[in-house]
C-alpha cells in the first residue's frame, strides 16, 4: 500500500498548470470517435480514468494516436463505424466513462457489456439505465439495472423529453448521446443547471444546441464533424492548491489556465463568501470554455453555509472545502449534498470519520456536514479509503496540522490526477512530503 508522509509547511508560493479538465477530456474523446475526420486534442489528461475511456473507444474500432508532445488525434468516421467489441469493456475506476458510454453503446445495433472495479460497481446506474431504456434500448444489470456490469443491447433509438430528478452531467450527458442517434429530439430537464461541457463541446463539433431554462435540447440523427480542442486545467484539481494557499496567511500562488466554466466555479465561490482572496486575471475563451490565471493570497478563513443551490457545481471539491471548513473560524454548514453518498465511496461519512481524527470537530447529517473550524490540526494516520479527492484534500490538511500525517492508500489519485504529490511539494516545500510502502 502506498502512502504519503507530510509536515506542516509554513507558506505556498509559485505559478504552477494543473493537468487538463477531467470531464473535458472524457468528452474529446468520445465526441471525436462520434465525429466525421480527424479531431486533435492539446492538454488531454492522461490518467487512469481517461486512459480507461480512450481503451474502450480502441475495443469499439477507433483509431488514436497519442504524439511525443502531448497531443492525441483521433479519427472519427461517425457512430455507424463502432463495432461490436469482442470482450467486456472495462471503465475502472470512472462513472463518467461507464454512463457517458452507455449512451454512446445504447444506440448502436450490436451487444456489449461495460463493468468497472469493485468500487464503480458499487455505484448506482438506475438514473441513466432509465432513459435509455425508455428511449428504446435494452439495458440489465445487477439489482434489475441498479448496479454495473451493464450489459447492453442497442437499438434504433426514439428521442425523449426526460425530467431528470436530479442535476448530474453524466445523466444528462449519456441521454444526449444517446439523442445524436435517435429519431426526433431529445431533451433533458434538470432541478438545477449541472456542469455542461457536453453542450459547449457539442456545439463545437457543428451540432445544434438549444437551452431554455434548465432544459437543454438537441435534434436527432445530428451529423458531428471533427474540429481542434485544447484542454484546460482541471478547477477541482486546482481546487486542492487553491485552499491550501488561501488558508496559509503570507502565501501567494498563481494557477495557470484554469478552466471557469460558471457550472464548476461553486468552489471560488464559497472561498471568496469563506475570505479568501482569488482574483482572475488573462480571462479568455479556448474551445468553447473560458479560461483564467487564478492568483490566490493567504488569509484568515471564516466558516460560510454552503446551500443545495451550490451543490451541483461544487459536488467534487466538498472533501477539500471541507479542510477549508476545518481551517476557518467559526461554523459551516454544507446542506443539499445527499449525491456524495453515492461516489467513490460514502463522501460524508468518510470526510467526518478522518477529519475527526485530525482533530476538526464534525458532524455528519443525513444530507451534509456541519463542521467547527478555528483549532489546530494535529497530525495523525489518515485514509483515502480508495478515494482519490479524499486522498488529495488531506494531504493538503497534513500542511495544516502539528507533527506528521500520513495518508494511506493514495494509489488512487493516478485516477485524476498523476503528479500531485510532486506538485504539492514544489508549492510546499517545507511539507516535505514522502511516499512509502506499507503493509
Amino acid at each position: 500500500m502506498r502512502s504519503w508522509v507530510i509536515h506542516a509547511s509554513d507558506q505556498i508560493r509559485g505559478s504552477i498548470r494543473v493537468p487538463g479538465d477531467k470531464s473535458i477530456s472524457h468528452r474529446s474523446l468520445l465526441l471525436g470517435a462520434l465525429a466525421h475526420g480527424t479531431t486533435e486534442v492539446r492538454g488531454f489528461l492522461r490518467s487512469q480514468d481517461c486512459l480507461a475511456t480512450l481503451a474502450i473507444l480502441r475495443a469499439l474500432g477507433v483509431e488514436i494516436t497519442e504524439s511525443a508532445d502531448g497531443r492525441i488525434e483521433i479519427c472519427g468516421r461517425g457512430p455507424e463505424e463502432l463495432r461490436e467489441p469482442e470482450t467486456v469493456l472495462d471503465a475502472g475506476n470512472s462513472g463518467t466513462t461507464l454512463r457517458l458510454l452507455a449512451g454512446i453503446l445504447a444506440g448502436r445495433p450490436f451487444f456489449s457489456v461495460l463493468t468497472g472495479d469493485a468500487s464503480l460497481r458499487r455505484r448506482p446506474m438506475r438514473r441513466a439505465v432509465d432513459p435509455l431504456t425508455a428511449m428504446g434500448a435494452t439495458l440489465l444489470g445487477r439489482a434489475g439495472g441498479q448496479y454495473p456490469p451493464l450489459a447492453i443491447q442497442g437499438r434504433q433509438l426514439s428521442g425523449i423529453a426526460w425530467p431528470s430528478p436530479v442535476a448530474s452531467a453524466q445523466v444528462k450527458s449519456a441521454i444526449l448521446l444517446a439523442g445524436l442517434q435517435a429519431t426526433g429530439e431529445t431533451s433533458v430537464t434538470e432541478p438545477m443547471l449541472s456542469r455542461d461541457h457536453t453542450e459547449r463541446m457539442l456545439t463545437a463539433f457543428g451540432v445544434s444546441v438549444r437551452r431554455e431554462g434548465t432544459t437543454v435540447s438537441i435534434p436527432g440523427e445530428a451529423r458531428l464533424h471533427a474540429t481542434n480542442l485544447a484542454v484546460p486545467g482541471d478547477l477541482s484539481s486546482a481546487a486542492f492548491f487553491l485552499i491550501a494557499a488561501a488558508a496559509l496567511p503570507g502565501s501567494e500562488l498563481l494557477i495557470r489556465d484554469a478552466g471557469i466554466n460558471p457550472t464548476r466555479t461553486g468552489v471560488l465561490e464559497v472561498l471568496e463568501a469563506m475570505g479568501a482572496r482569488v482574483t482572475r486575471e488573462r480571462e479568455r475563451s479556448e474551445g468553447g470554455e473560458p479560461v483564467a490565471d487564478l492568483r490566490i493570497r493567504g488569509a484568515r478563513f471564516r466558516g460560510a453555509k454552503v446551500g443545495a443551490e451550490l451543490i451541483p457545481r461544487l459536488l467534487d471539491e466538498i472533501p477539500a472545502l471541507a479542510i477549508a471548513a476545518g481551517l476557518a473560524e467559526g461554523e459551516t454548514v454544507i446542506s443539499g449534498a445527499a449525491e456524495l453518498r453515492a461516489k467513490e465511496v460514502d463522501r460524508l461519512s468518510a470526510v467526518a470519520g478522518e477529519l475527526a481524527k485530525l482533530g476538526i470537530q464534525v458532524a455528519e447529517e443525513r444530507e451534509g456536514l456541519r463542521i467547527v473550524g478555528g483549532r489546530r490540526l494535529r497530525g495523525a494516520v489518515v485514509r483515502s479509503r480508495g478515494d482519490h479527492r479524499m486522498a488529495m484534500a488531506l494531504a493538503v490538511a497534513g500542511l495544516f496540522a502539528d507533527g506528521e500525517t500520513r495518508v494511506q492508500d493514495v494509489a488512487c489519485v493516478e485516477t485524476s490526477f498523476p503528479g500531485f504529490a510532486e506538485l504539492l511539494a514544489e508549492v510546499a516545500p517545507g511539507c516535505g512530503i514522502q511516499e512509502i510502502e506499507e503493509a
